[in-house]
C-alpha cells in the first residue's frame, strides 16, 4: 500500500502594499487592472506606466550599451585585431551549462568571422573549476595567441600571469564576486567589479560574453544586432545558471525564446527532441527540467566537450546522433542521481534519529562527485535543513553545500575554515573540500554554526505569495495578462496567489505512478464557477479536503495559475503549493 507522507507545514507570507496609491493609480493607468495583479507587477518593482511597458514588452532595444562595461573596448579591439590578424584564439569555458553554453556561442562567433578558434573545457575531477593551468598550457601548445575566458577567471590571478608568461593575451568574462586583486589580463569583463559602471550585474557568464560579441561587431563597423542568432544559446544559459530573469536579463531571456521557439541552431534542436521538449513552445522550465540536465551530464559523468560539440554542430544528422549520446549519459545520470538520493536520505534519516542537528553533513566514499550537488539540493527539500554532501576524491573529501533560505551558507563554513583546505561560494550554494579524518569533526563544527543561526521561525519554510485572489476574477483577461508576466524565474517568479473560502467539487483524488500527486476540482462557496486542480507532490493533502468536505469548514489554498492542453483543448487549471483548513 503506498503510504503518503504527511505535508509540511508551511508559513503563508502575503506581500505587502507600501503605497496603496501607486497601486490604485497603476491599476488605472493599466485599464483598470485587476489588484492581484496590480499587486504581482508592484512586488516585481513595477510601479508606473513606463515600466509596466518595459516589464511587459522587453525586447533587443532595451540592451544597454556594452561599452559601459569597464575594459570592454580592450577586449573587443583585441578581438578585432585576432580576426583581422587571422590569429588563433583558443575559448576556455567552465563545464557546467553556463559554461558550455559561453564557450559554444563565443567559438560559433568567431569562426563565423573567419578565426580559427577551438575550445577546452576542464575536466571536473582533474583539473577542477576555474581557469586552469593545463588549459593555458594546451594555449601555447596549440600555437594560441588570445585566450578567452568565460564563466571563469575572475580569481586566476597566477593563471591571467602564466598566460602573460607564455605570450598568450588573455580576456576574461565572469560574472562572479570578484576577490581582492583582479587577474592582470588584457580585458576583465566582470559587471561585478567594484569598478564597473555597467547599469545591471546579474548577466550570466553567457550574458557577459554576448555583450562582447555585441561590442566586437561595433568595433568592426557592423550592427551589434547581428549577434541575435546566438541569443538562443544565451537563454539556456540564463535558465539554467539561476541568475535574476529581471532587467536586461529578461530582455535576453525573451528574445532567446523567441530564437528557440522560431529558428533553433541544429545542435540545440537536436538536443530538445532527444529531451521530448517542443522547441516551439520552449519555456524556462523547458530549460531547466529539459535542456540543461543534459548539458550538464556530459561534464558531470563524461566530457563537457561532448555538449559544446554539439551545440556547435551544423549537420542535423551528426547532431542526432551527439545528441543520442548525451541522452544516454544522462540516462545514467538519472540512474547514478536516483541511487544517491536513496542513500543520501537513508543516511541523513540515521544521522537525525541519532541526535537532534540543525544542519546535515553526509559522507561516503563511494558517491559521484558529479550528482551530490544535486542530491544535497534533494536533501534540502526533505527535510529543510542546510546540507552537506561528501565523497572521496583522491584521498579527499570533497562535496556541495546547499542552505535554506536565512542561512548564508558560506558565512557557516567559513566558521568551520580551519577544518577546511578549501572552500567558497554564495549564501545558498557552496563547494568545499577537506582531508576525510576530519569529517566527522566538520560535521559537529557545521552543525554548531548551523544552529546558532537558526530560529523557530527560519525552521519552518515561507511560501510568498504576491496577492489574495477570488477565484470568479480568474477570466481569459486575467489570464492574458498574467502569460506576459513570463518568462519567469529569480526575480520574477510564477505568480502565487491564495484564495479562501473554498470548497471541494466532487472527489479528490491522487495520482500518477507513485500517488504522489493530488486531483481535485474547487470552487469559492460564493461563486459558481469551478476550476480543476492538480498538486504535484500534494497527496499529502488530501484528507485535508476530504476533512473539508465532510465537515464542512472550507478550506484555503495558494495556487499559481497553468494552462492544460488536453486533446486539443485548453482550460485554465490550479496548481496549487498548500492548501489548509481555513484559519
Amino acid at each position: 500500500m503506498q503510504v503518503i507522507a504527511a505535508p509540511r507545514s508551511s508559513r503563508w507570507k502575503v506581500r505587502p502594499v507600501d503605497q496603496p496609491d501607486i497601486a490604485v493609480q497603476l491599476a488605472r493607468e493599466l485599464n483598470d487592472l485587476p489588484e492581484p495583479l496590480v499587486r504581482a507587477l508592484m512586488s516585481r518593482g513595477v510601479s508606473d506606466f513606463e515600466s509596466a511597458r518595459t516589464f511587459f514588452r522587453p525586447g533587443p532595444e532595451t540592451l544597454h550599451d556594452p561599452f559601459l562595461m569597464q575594459d570592454m573596448r580592450s577586449a573587443a579591439d583585441r578581438l578585432v585585431r585576432a580576426i583581422a590578424d587571422s590569429e588563433r584564439v583558443l575559448v576556455y569555458g567552465d563545464y557546467d551549462v553556463d559554461g558550455v553554453t559561453s564557450t559554444a556561442m563565443m567559438v560559433r562567433f568567431l569562426r563565423s568571422r573567419g578565426v580559427d578558434a577551438s575550445f577546452f573545457i576542464p575536466d571536473r575531477l582533474i583539473h577542477g573549476y576555474g581557469l586552469s593551468p593545463a588549459g593555458i598550457e594546451h594555449a601555447g601548445q596549440i600555437g594560441a595567441t588570445v585566450m578567452v575566458a568565460l564563466d571563469c577567471g575572475i580569481t586566476a590571478v597566477e593563471e591571467a600571469d602564466l598566460a602573460r608568461s607564455r605570450g598568450i593575451d588573455l580576456i576574461i568574462c565572469d560574472h562572479h564576486t570578484p576577490g581582492a586583486a583582479l587577474p592582470n589580463a588584457v580585458a576583465v569583463l566582470d559587471p561585478k567589479r567594484a569598478d564597473c559602471a555597467y547599469p545591471y550585474n546579474g548577466l550570466s557568464g553567457c550574458g557577459v560574453g554576448y555583450k562582447l560579441v555585441e561590442a566586437t561587431l561595433v568595433r568592426l563597423g557592423e550592427d551589434r544586432r547581428d549577434a541575435q542568432p546566438l541569443l538562443d544559446l544565451v537563454a539556456v544559459s540564463i535558465a539554467a545558471d539561476i541568475v535574476p530573469i529581471d532587467g536586461e536579463n529578461r530582455a535576453l531571456m525573451t528574445e532567446g525564446l523567441r530564437r528557440i521557439r522560431e529558428a533553433p541552431s541544429v545542435g540545440l534542436a537536436a538536443l530538445a527532441a532527444a529531451a521530448r521538449t517542443d522547441t516551439s513552445s520552449c519555456s524556462t522550465s523547458d530549460i531547466v527540467f529539459g535542456i540543461a540536465p543534459r548539458l550538464n551530464a556530459a561534464g558531470r559523468l563524461d566530457d563537457a566537450c561532448k555538449a559544446v560539440a554539439l551545440l556547435l554542430e551544423e549537420d542535423e544528422a551528426s547532431a542526432r546522433r551527439a545528441a543520442t549520446t548525451i541522452e544516454a549519459l544522462n540516462e545514467e545520470r538519472r540512474a547514478i542521481d536516483r541511487q544517491t538520493v536513496l542513500e543520501a536520505e537513508q543516511a541523513a534519516r540515521r544521522l537525525l534519529e541519532s541526535k537532534s542537528r540543525s544542519g546535515i553533513v553526509l559522507h561516503n566514499p563511494e558517491w559521484h562527485a558529479g550528482v551530490i550537488g544535486i542530491t544535497a539540493s534533494r536533501i534540502v527539500e526533505r527535510y529543510y535543513k542546510p546540507t552537506v554532501m561528501l565523497t572521496t576524491v583522491g584521498g579527499v573529501a570533497k562535496g556541495s553545500a546547499r542552505s535554506v533560505p536565512g542561512i548564508n551558507v558560506y558565512d557557516v563554513l567559513a566558521e568551520c575554515a580551519d577544518l577546511l583546505t578549501q572552500f567558497g561560494g554564495h549564501d545558498y550554494a557552496a563547494g568545499l573540500q577537506l582531508p576525510e579524518d576530519r569529517v566527522h569533526d566538520f560535521r559537529d563544527r557545521f552543525d554548531d554554526a548551523v544552529t546558532a543561526r537558526m530560529t523557530p521561525e527560519l525552521m519552518t519554510p515561507v511560501i510568498n505569495v504576491d496577492a489574495p485572489v477570488a477565484l470568479d476574477e480568474i477570466d481569459a483577461r486575467f489570464w492574458a495578462v498574467l502569460r506576459q508576466f513570463e518568462p519567469f524565474g529569480p526575480a520574477n517568479p510564477r505568480p502565487l496567489f491564495v484564495a479562501g473560502d473554498l470548497e471541494l467539487v466532487g472527489r479528490a483524488s491522487t495520482v500518477g505512478r507513485d500517488g504522489s500527486h493530488l486531483r481535485f476540482s474547487a470552487r469559492s462557496r460564493s461563486g459558481t464557477r469551478s476550476f480543476p486542480a492538480i498538486g504535484f507532490g500534494l497527496a499529502g493533502h488530501l484528507e485535508t479536503l476530504r476533512e473539508s468536505q465532510r465537515t464542512g469548514v472550507p478550506f484555503e489554498m495558494v495556487f499559481s495559475l497553468d494552462e492544460n492542453t488536453y486533446r486539443g483543448q485548453k482550460n485554465l487549471q490550479l496548481k496549487p503549493r498548500d492548501i489548509r483548513l481555513a484559519q
